[in-house]
């Protein structure tokens, strides 16, 4: 039987999983065998799954969230450690925004309903600010240049992450209003179909661990995966590499721990109407599915 992997370029376990042979590997032993579905925005993978397009997907912490408000009957399957160097966001570093509330009546750029979403609405909410009423949000268009947009003062902020961070952070000229690190965890976050992570454990414990070879393949060959992400992603290799760097490449099951931070997220974007009801974010999480996958990483390591 074939097992379908969600691939976007904003998950870079999954980005170099399709582009190694570890997933066969794994999963050939089970008598299955993998296949990847490219798509470009992650915030589609809770419908992917719903859907049967694809049987596991990846995001940030912000799509299974919005995907289980949706009324997808998600498990969570494993999570990357906390990734403190991912994102900033960004301000002119010469500019009249000094600090999160000097945000308040301007428009910031981020990817909407990705692990941005919670960063900014989780910095705005620490400052008795609202996503939904004190700033403007907005995706960043394709073609955009927003580093030259925050210096035309066209935008008060913007949350950049990878190898536009890198870029930026090399160019000078910007403040780090907000590090990732300082406000959320910002983990990859792996999950699944509860039909799936019920009925074949076994499989989502092989898909982990692939994904656990690859990240140890990056974290080994950052060069290496830099130069293939600028060919296909564009951007320098240099940026890429300083932005894989950054990551942890280490990969965990999905503990308790992990589903009050997802909790945590949940009550601030209800209370902002980013999602339109109360979650039990614990009904998406299966202790035997964690106890699984914990065993088949420990053995990866």
């Amino acid at each position: 039987m074939t097992v379908t992997l969600g691939v976007h370029a904003s998950n870079p376990s999954l980005y170099y999983l399709a582009r190694l042979p570890y997933l066969d590997e794994e999963l050939v032993p089970l008598g299955e065998t993998g296949a990847f579905h490219h798509y470009s925005d992650g915030t589609r993978t809770g419908a992917l799954l719903a859907d049967g397009t694809i049987d596991f997907g990846g995001t940030g912490s912000t799509p299974p969230v919005t995907a289980q408000a949706a009324g997808h009957d998600l498990v969570y399957a494993a999570v990357s450690a906390p990734r403190p160097d991912h994102g900033a966001l960004l301000v002119l570093d010469t500019g009249p925004v000094r600090t999160v509330a000097d945000l308040k009546g301007g428009t910031v750029v981020l990817g909407i309903g990705s692990w941005q979403t919670h960063l900014l609405a989780k910095a705005l909410h620490t400052q008795g600010l609202s996503y939904a009423e004190d700033i403007t949000p907005v995706r960043p268009a394709a073609e955009e240049d927003q580093a030259q947009r925050l210096r035309d003062g066209e935008i008060a902020g913007w949350i950049a992450q990878g190898a536009e961070l890198a870029a930026a952070r090399r160019s000078g000229g910007f403040r780090e209003l907000i590090r990732t690190g300082d406000v959320v965890a910002d983990r990859s976050v792996f999950f699944t179909r509860r039909d799936f992570a019920t009925g074949r454990p076994e499989v989502v414990a092989a898909i982990a661990t692939a994904l656990r070879r690859a990240d140890a393949w990056v974290a080994a060959h950052p060069a290496e995966a830099a130069a293939i992400a600028a060919e296909q992603l564009g951007g320098s290799a240099g940026d890429w590499q300083t932005a894989l760097e950054a990551l942890p490449w280490q990969l965990e099951p999905a503990t308790a721990g992990f589903i009050a931070e997802q909790q945590e997220a949940a009550d601030i974007f209800r209370g902002v109407g980013f999602i339109d009801r109360a979650l039990t974010v614990a009904d998406a999480h299966l202790p035997e599915l964690e106890a699984s996958v914990a065993a088949a990483l420990a053995k990866a390591v």
